[in-house]
């Protein structure tokens, strides 16, 4: 028997590779003659860099950036001879800001635009940009200053590129050399579909996370509808509909504006990238889990992505999640044919956090001792 364990991370828990181990050790456990092969996965966001390197010979490249509050620090992307994957988190990410630090009214993505750059001079062909987990809602603004691009008022002044100043905004004015940037290939990848405004969109659904008030939250959804309008006038990029145009706070727009980046799926491009579709061969039954299973795990997230392939080739899924917020319909929509969560058999939630990993194993334990014991 076969069976193909290929996970998410459980973010602030677990990585992706540990649930690989945790639920392998299960499975072994009740069975040590069962083959089992382990693929972890991410979704195109932050973590995303961890299981490619798990799967390709990548060379880590580190430079010195700004974070999103402008202060240097240590970054790292990864490399092949022809390609770049760089996940902007690692300049531009809410973890590195202390939570008194957070409020994307006043933080920028200058620091992955730097990184981009960096990329650029070693003369790769193509960039993968992941962008989950972002402390920013300035619609790439920072990203294209540290790429050559200039923004300026209407007295023609420069404007600093943070999410509050995206209104003021009315000149773009483009890379003077643009021939770098049109010789890269760029994928941004996005595990949501949000538009770039409105009431689904960077501004209404994100921005308090990272610490914008309800006023804020107006002024920096003001200034991506004035974004869009440039975009179209001054860039010709018509941004202002596209689904994931709003993720990381308009950088998915952003990349579309000012790289002529294709936006794709992570998750799907993932599974491209690791050849899923290869090792999935043969395989009797897959284990796979992410953090917690809602409403976004149904567009596009790792089990989404794992249960449609495997639904075309009829093979059984089970899933280990920390939590679930879908109905029992709704699971079943994804295919999925046994789900078990984490904080259903811990006491408690600090429980469900601290003792993750033996629980996880338990679980794996549990789940294919009930069905090869049928």
């Amino acid at each position: 028997m076969k069976i193909l364990v290929s996970p998410d991370k459980f973010k602030g828990s677990l990585s992706a590779a540990e649930l690989c181990e945790a639920i392998s050790l299960g499975i072994k456990k009740y069975d040590s003659t069962i083959q089992v092969v382990t693929h972890p996965l991410a979704d195109g966001g932050d973590g995303s860099l961890d299981v490619l390197e798990q799967h390709l010979d990548l060379e880590t490249v580190t430079t010195t950036v700004n974070d999103p509050l402008f202060r240097p620090i240590k970054a790292s992307y990864k490399k092949t001879a022809d390609s770049a994957y760089i996940e902007m988190a690692a300049a531009s990410g809410l973890v590195l800001l202390s939570p008194e630090e957070q409020n994307c009214m006043y933080t920028t993505t200058y620091g992955t635009g730097e990184l981009i750059m960096d990329a650029i001079k070693k003369n790769v062909k193509t960039i993968y940009l992941s962008i989950g987990g972002s402390a920013t809602c300035d619609a790439g603004i920072g990203m294209a200053q540290a790429l050559g691009f200039s923004f300026l008022d209407q007295n023609r002044e420069p404007i600093k590129p943070v999410g509050k100043n995206l209104k003021k905004i009315a000149f773009v004015v483009p890379p003077k050399n643009s021939k770098p940037l049109a010789n890269i290939r760029f994928v941004t990848l996005c595990d949501v579909d949000n538009p770039l405004y409105g009431k689904q969109g960077a501004a209404h659904v994100f921005a308090a996370q990272k610490g914008a008030n309800q006023e804020e939250i107006k002024i920096l959804d003001q200034g991506l509808v004035h974004f869009a309008n440039l975009a179209k006038q001054q860039l010709n990029n018509d941004i202002a509909t596209i689904p994931g145009a709003g993720a990381a706070g308009g950088l998915g727009g952003g990349s579309i504006a000012f790289l002529n980046a294709s936006l794709q799926s992570g998750i799907k491009t993932m599974l491209e990238i690791t050849r899923f579709s290869e090792v999935i061969e043969k395989t009797d039954l897959i284990f796979t889990g992410e953090g917690k299973i809602d409403q976004q795990t149904l567009n596009g997230k790792v089990i989404h992505g794992v249960s449609k392939l495997a639904k075309a080739k009829n093979i059984p899924v089970y899933v280990i999640s920390g939590a679930s917020d879908l109905s029992k319909s709704e699971v079943q929509s994804l295919g999925i044919e046994h789900l078990k969560t984490v904080l259903s058999v811990s006491a408690n939630e600090e429980e469900a956090f601290t003792n993750t990993k033996n629980i996880v194993t338990q679980l794996a334990f549990e789940m294919i001792r009930d069905r090869l014991s049928k």
